[in-house]
């Protein structure tokens, strides 16, 4: 291989995955700035935890992102609304706690109707909508608790987000179904990439080479058993994670395989042609935000669940964490582009970040700083990328 193919191979590479490399790279800073500590089983255990609402509503914010760049500014206040109803009729009521989540998972989807129709139909910028949205339902919020702390101590309620998988006759001192789980997870990604590369050979596609692709593979079942093992040695696989785990796969599969996933993309990639073409994009609008709602609802109740009370402060600024994760793991500000597996990595290298900061007692005023740079640093490199690409504009 000549110099040029080298540069342009090792360019591609770094281009591609430059956010993976950013979070190995903060990971093992943070690892050795807290002397080891950020790698115990509990640290681990908690990154997981403390960040499942960014995982959550970064999926839903997403698809408002890929529609054109915009965002949903009132994702934090419906969190802190839905907690607090959620909160108020555990206490209050006597109903089933199943109940309450439905009722709760309802609300949060009218909630979304309510504003995609303002968005989608009625086309306010999302913007201005949401901003008044942000506004309305912080104060529902708040109203609904009387301006005070609402503790949660139904047991089922919090067993259903925060208790830990634990299997009899297997799980003792070490939990061994987190570390099996974790095996069968590794097995299956590579089950999974020998399948895909086998389907894309027979069709005569072009795809990366073999060492390539497992070499990833490779990378990323290591870690998966890495964490499992770790997770072993504390109380196993938290349920928390299984609702994390099925809102990734759901809105992976909805964003890469299915053709409403792909409107979303060419809605922000030129809105006129996508209605020329015959898409509904109104609907495009609508199914964004409501779906944005839902989520926030679900990460309403995993707060709720999680703090075990809900007071008026409750989500607050989760809407910028959200919005941080997926420009961060490279979604596109200028919409059209992203993928759940880069938000992922963005909502994890901001997890990292405000654990290791935490760990290290970092004052909390130059924890935004820190955060506010990587942000600025991650649209920087999107807008320079998009300019040479000449998408920009």
């Amino acid at each position: 291989m000549d110099t040029k193919s080298f540069i342009k191979n090792f360019t591609g590479f770094m281009k591609k995955y430059t956010m993976i490399i950013a979070l190995a790279v903060v990971f093992v800073l943070f690892a050795v700035l807290t002397e080891g500590r950020l790698l115990y089983p509990q640290n681990l255990s908690n990154l997981l935890l403390q960040n499942a609402y960014v995982l959550v509503m970064a999926c839903g914010m997403l698809l408002c992102i890929l529609t054109g760049g915009n965002i949903d500014l009132s994702v934090g206040s419906t969190v802190c609304l839905i907690g607090a109803i959620a909160a108020q009729m555990l206490a209050n009521t006597g109903l089933h706690p199943v109940l309450v989540i439905l009722i709760c998972l309802v609300l949060s989807a009218l909630i979304g109707v309510w504003q995609g129709f303002w968005i989608g139909n009625v086309h306010i910028p999302p913007f201005i909508c949401t901003l008044a949205g942000m506004f309305l339902f912080r104060g529902f919020g708040r109203a609904i608790l009387g301006s005070k702390t609402v503790a949660i101590s139904n047991t089922t309620f919090l067993n259903i987000f925060t208790s830990y998988i634990n299997v009899p006759g297997l799980d003792g001192d070490t939990m061994w179904s987190a570390f099996i789980a974790g095996i069968c997870i590794s097995v299956l990604l590579v089950a999974l990439t020998v399948r895909n590369r086998a389907k894309k050979a027979k069709k005569g596609y072009k795809q990366a080479s073999a060492a390539s692709e497992f070499g990833k593979v490779a990378v990323i079942a290591a870690l998966v058993l890495y964490y499992t093992w770790k997770l072993a040695h504390y109380k196993g696989i938290p349920v928390m994670a299984l609702w994390v785990f099925a809102v990734v796969l759901v809105y992976a599969f909805i964003t890469s395989k299915t053709a409403f996933g792909r409107h979303f993309y060419a809605v922000g990639g030129n809105e006129k042609a996508t209605k020329l073409s015959g898409i509904n994009t109104e609907r495009v609008y609508f199914m964004a935000y409501t779906s944005m709602s839902i989520l926030a609802g679900l990460s309403g109740l995993l707060m709720a669940a999680r703090v075990a009370s809900v007071n008026g402060d409750a989500g607050s600024s989760y809407e910028m964490d959200a919005i941080g994760a997926c420009f961060i793991g490279g979604a596109s500000a200028y919409g059209g582009s992203g993928t759940v597996p880069g938000i992922m990595v963005g909502a994890i290298l901001l997890g990292v970040i405000n654990q290791g900061m935490s760990i290290i007692g970092l004052d909390n005023n130059w924890q935004y700083v820190v955060k506010g740079a990587v942000l600025l640093v991650a649209v920087i490199f999107d807008v320079v990328s998009n300019k040479k690409t000449g998408k920009a504009g």
